[in-house]
């Protein structure tokens, strides 16, 4: 699937089932909620946590995809192609770092 056929799954499901997207601001703070607890995860996964009880059922896939499902929602109520606003991003860091992480000596082993 390409980020213009998510984006438009994502609408019809709103259509559809959701009755109407959520206020820009109420999906921001969802986006904040979603990413907070894609890091409660990372935080227990890949760092010095450990998992409670109650949360080694927690799914990193499916809460990437939770932030990803507001993202789509958020750039549906604004009009923002993400494909597009991708492809100029990735223009930006040619560009911009074309050198810049080869010269880092922090990055070499």
């Amino acid at each position: 699937m390409t980020l213009n056929e998510a984006q438009l799954k994502v609408d019809e499901w709103i259509e559809t089932v959701g009755v109407r997207y959520f206020s820009e601001l109420t999906n921001t703070a969802l986006l904040m909620e979603e990413v907070g607890e894609l890091a409660r995860i990372m935080a227990r996964k890949y760092g010095d946590q450990s998992f409670k009880k109650s949360e080694e059922a927690l799914d990193l896939a499916d809460e990437m995809a939770d932030v990803l499902w507001v993202l789509l929602c958020l750039a549906n109520q604004t009009g923002v192609d993400l494909t597009t606003a991708l492809e100029k991003n990735f223009e930006k860091k040619k560009n911009r770092d074309a050198t810049r992480h080869l010269q880092n000596d922090k990055l070499k082993n």
